[in-house]
């Protein structure tokens, strides 16, 4: 079998996202990732250490290479409210269709697991909604910028909704909702934030 220095690190963590990312950290013991990998259980002990460390690894690896990037170009994004539209159809899109259909997000999957009882991993979420949050309050102010809010929308409130409402088609999706269906909830609840001129616009 492989021995430790025969293998690459880093493509045996992303096997480990895929599989946590798809079945939970619940439904995956090490002997998945063994197999998956092609390694032995002391290569992989030895790199990562256990399978809470190994899920831990994962779950940052999923955030800094995921996460991170979509919540840089919404808030870099200068449109506004059309930014975050791209934003959530792009997510659906990912969420409902292609490679990984129906996994869900690794964040919103662990937010619903029993893996948020670990400190360090609700450190990770944490951090995670708070840098998903300013994003979308960037983007929100810059839709305040140009005119296209409605007065009496409060956009740190606003930035709230949107992180929850992607946490719900996150789930929802999971669980076999359809894209069209999350589509104009989408639609909604971003009509319901607009001003009646941002409304108006093509």
């Amino acid at each position: 079998m492989p021995d430790i220095k025969h293998f690459d690190p880093d493509t045996a963590l992303d096997t480990a996202v895929r599989l946590f990312w798809r079945q939970g950290a619940a439904s995956t013991g090490i002997q998945d990732v063994v197999t998956a990998t092609g390694l032995n259980r002391s290569s992989l002990y030895a790199t990562f250490g256990g399978k809470q460390e190994l899920y831990r690894a994962a779950l940052r690896r999923y955030i800094e290479q995921r996460s991170q990037p979509a919540f840089r170009r919404l808030a870099q994004d200068e449109r506004g409210l059309p930014a975050i539209a791209d934003f959530f159809a792009e997510l659906i899109r990912a969420r409902c269709s292609g490679e990984h259909a129906r996994w869900g997000c690794m964040v919103s999957n662990a937010h619903a697991g029993a893996e948020n009882g670990d400190p360090e991993v609700r450190g990770l979420l944490d951090r995670h909604h708070q840098q998903f949050r300013e994003a979308l309050r960037t983007a929100l102010g810059t839709a305040g910028a140009r005119g296209d809010l409605s007065p009496d929308v409060d956009p740190d409130t606003a930035a709230d909704l949107l992180a929850l409402l992607a946490y719900g088609v996150n789930l929802r999706s999971r669980a076999g909702a359809d894209a069209s269906a999350l589509g104009r909830t989408v639609t909604a609840a971003l009509a319901s934030l607009a001003s009646l001129d941002g409304r108006a616009k093509p």
